[in-house]
């Protein structure tokens, strides 16, 4: 200890921070890698390592060299000098790794290997000769004589242990910054923007170590020089002062140096091996720093003003307790922030009450969450939510963000074709194609791809947590599953409502034209009967009467709701809905084109009455507006009705007409309550409904039912199917 009390207070704090820092990163590593492969157990060995020599350094500080036995003075050097030793070989290893030198960058593979090699086997020479340097330091300059020989070989006037030693580590470090100069690209999803980020974080860090080689190559060959004449103890206390202002020079540029490695560590977790950085890792590592600064202090201060250790003591409890009391006071108002955050996603829709008591349920509003999300916790600049497959018919068009932005985004198939798991995410985009969005995130439920949402960068220009990824698509994927179930039910109520306004419509209208016409006019026929028979000019207008009555009746029960679904399950799909475009609708085109691939054929007879009944509407469905609308006008050609079934990826069912198309005029003359409510249904089997139109050429539906919602027949079998229809509808 000198009589400097700056210079005992700032070296101890120094190394407490250092020891620290080190041994936090080391657990953090290793605890939070995704996979521990050698590189991870390498860094964590690496940095652990670090955390010995500053534990040891500390020491040393402490009970001052003057203080120390040959014994304890032995066992704490020999601390030392193994990470001394091991440490630059580490760090050199690691940048290759990093780098890519084993596994994707074969060019630095040959710039390196010779280095490798070479500096491979002055780490075995430097660890054979360690247990000599730590004797030669640590005893009187009587003993170990044979050593002291050895060790006094020189070269050109300059101890070839020194000469040795600095090569390696000036190597170590000079070698690793030229790692990083190019290293190679990550594998993982974000990796090489991770890499990106944080190559300049690694490379000040090398920069400082370097630094600190050639200090300590310096003070090396000044303390070996010396020893020549005299022990390191005698050293010491001659140049007592200049040796702990090297070293506090020494640490501090260490303590740089492991600040850096720190960042990029928590910050773009380079050696954790996790797809994104963790903002609740980066705050931990902030508090960290801010606890071994405070620490250091303290220590520093106990050490440096002379207090008794009690008083270190009482002041190290102090400051623990007040520490741990912010850190839970931080806990809780981050917890109030998330609740805050979160408040926006679970509160109810009513959708209960509205669809009970309200003739007409207001639409699901996940606009406002959304937006939320995309400020408040994401921080994006512009994000679109877009619903895929099945849901896109529920759910409408893309909704964005910022309100104001009108959405222009491309087809989305070619990103559904990269989606082919919930494992894969994100996946980067061009910000030209896709409005400013540069990642997409699959959104996924029980059924598959259910939709993506497309973030742009953050507002502040740094980078998602994995955090905020994954709150980003299980919001997304509640908020589709909310429209689109509240759409569902919104349908399917004001469906319902409709079938109980039919049914009372028409028993009324039954029970009228019954009584007040029909009634009356057999009642008028039977008394003309009865008068006088023998006329046959009543009885001509008795028969005209009765003729009158049963064509009332008769229109009557055609007008009355039909029921196809035991056709349907009584002749399958195919013939049922053949026999109702034969029957009913023949009559409006010059030809039926029927195209049923055998294997479509044999899959449509697998599938259960519920889906065939789903379908079977849906088509008939799509054929009625194809004769309705069709050919309203005159047309040059024939007008031709097409239905095929094909067997692919998926079953699909097209009805095409080669009439007038969808255009302004033909979709006014239609309310679009029956393509809405067909879709709906195909939702509910898990399939949708896709319309293709060209005006003045064709209209194209089809239905699409993916195979894996098409039951096995040992699961049909298993099942009893559904012998009631599901649903009538002739509305468009």
């Amino acid at each position: 200890m000198t009589n400097s009390i700056f210079l005992n207070w700032a070296s101890m704090a120094v190394s407490i921070f250092n020891t620290i820092l080190l041994l936090w990163l080391g657990a953090t590593v290793i605890l939070n890698a995704e996979h521990r492969n050698w590189g991870v157990y390498l860094a964590t060995g690496g940095l652990m390592l670090g955390g010995a020599f500053f534990v040891s350094h500390s020491a040393i500080l402490g009970l001052g060299v003057n203080q120390l036995t040959v014994r304890n003075m032995t066992f704490w050097w020999t601390i030392g000098l193994i990470p001394t030793t091991l440490l630059p070989f580490a760090w050199y290893v690691i940048i290759l790794w990093f780098s890519g030198f084993w596994v994707t960058n074969p060019a630095l593979r040959r710039r390196h290997r010779l280095f490798f090699f070479l500096i491979s086997i002055m780490l075995v020479g430097g660890l054979l000769s360690l247990f000599a340097g730590v004797l030669m330091i640590a005893s009187p300059p009587g003993d170990f004589i044979v050593i002291r020989r050895t060790i006094r070989y020189s070269l050109f006037g300059v101890p070839v242990l020194a000469i040795g030693y600095s090569i390696y580590v000036l190597a170590c470090f000079g070698l690793s910054v030229d790692a990083l100069r190019q290293p190679a690209p990550s594998n993982r999803i974000m990796g090489s923007r991770a890499r990106q980020r944080a190559h300049p974080w690694l490379v000040r860090a090398a920069v400082s170590l370097l630094v600190v080689s050639l200090l300590v190559t310096g003070v090396m060959l000044w303390i070996v020089e010396d020893t020549f004449r005299r022990s390191f103890v005698d050293i010491y206390a001659e140049s007592q002062e200049l040796i702990i202002t090297i070293d506090l020079i020494i640490s501090s540029v260490i303590a740089v140096a492991i600040f850096m490695l720190g960042q990029a560590v928590v910050s773009y977790e380079v050696f954790t091996g996790k797809t994104l950085p963790r903002g609740g890792l980066f705050k931990h590592w902030q508090r960290v720093v801010i606890l071994a600064i405070s620490y250091g202090f303290v220590i520093g201060a106990v050490r440096g003003l002379r207090f008794r250790n009690i008083y270190g003591l009482l002041l190290a409890t102090i400051l623990m307790t007040v520490f741990f009391a912010l850190v839970s006071w931080r806990s809780y108002v981050e917890r109030d922030r998330f609740m805050d955050n979160l408040r926006p996603f679970i509160l109810s829709h009513h959708l209960y009450e509205q669809l009970l008591t309200s003739s007409s349920p207001q639409e699901v509003n996940i606009a406002g969450p959304f937006t939320v999300l995309c400020e408040e916790v994401l921080e994006a600049k512009v994000a679109y939510l877009a619903a895929l497959g099945p849901m896109s018919a529920l759910t409408g068009p893309p909704i964005a963000y910022p309100d104001n932005l009108t959405p222009k985004l491309p087809p989305l198939n070619s990103l559904m074709s990269q989606f082919t798991s919930p494992n894969i995410f994100p996946v980067p985009v061009s910000e030209q194609t896709y409005s400013g969005a540069t990642w997409a995130i699959s959104l996924w439920s029980e059924r598959g791809l259910i939709g993506v949402l497309l973030l742009g960068e953050k507002r502040a220009g740094g980078v998602y947590t994995q955090e905020e990824m994954e709150i980003a698509r299980a919001v997304g994927e509640r908020l589709i599953d909310t429209q689109a179930s509240g759409v569902m039910s919104q349908r399917l109520m004001a469906l319902q409502r409709e079938r109980l306004t039919q049914t009372q419509v028409i028993d009324q209208q039954t029970r009228r034209v019954l009584h007040d016409d029909i009634l009356p006019t057999i009642q008028t026929a039977l008394i003309t009967l009865g008068a006088d028979a023998a006329e046959s000019n009543n009885v001509s207008e008795a028969v005209n009467t009765l003729t009158d009555a049963h064509r009332q009746i008769s229109d009557l029960l055609r007008n009355m709701p039909t029921t196809s679904a035991p056709d349907v399950v009584r002749l399958g799909l195919l013939p049922a809905l053949k026999r109702a475009v034969e029957n009913d609708l023949s009559h409006a085109f010059d030809e039926i084109i029927w195209n049923i691939a055998p294997q479509a054929e044999e899959t449509l007879k697998q599938i259960p009455s519920l889906t065939a009944e789903v379908l079977f509407y849906a088509g008939r469905e799509a054929v009625r507006n194809a004769a309705r609308y069709g050919a309203e006008q005159k047309l040059d050609r024939p007008f031709t009705l097409t239905i095929s079934a094909e067997l692919g990826d998926q079953l699909t069912i097209a009805i095409e007409d080669n009439g007038m198309g969808i255009n302004s005029s033909t979709k006014s003359k239609g309310s679009g309550q029956g393509l809405a409510l067909h879709s709906t249904m195909m939702a509910v089997i898990g399939g949708e409904i896709i319309i293709e139109s060209a005006s003045q050429q064709y209209t194209r539906v089809s239905l699409q039912l993916p195979l894996e919602r098409i039951p096995s027949p040992e699961k049909i079998l298993a099942n009893s199917p559904a012998t009631q229809p599901l649903f009538e509808s002739s509305i468009e």
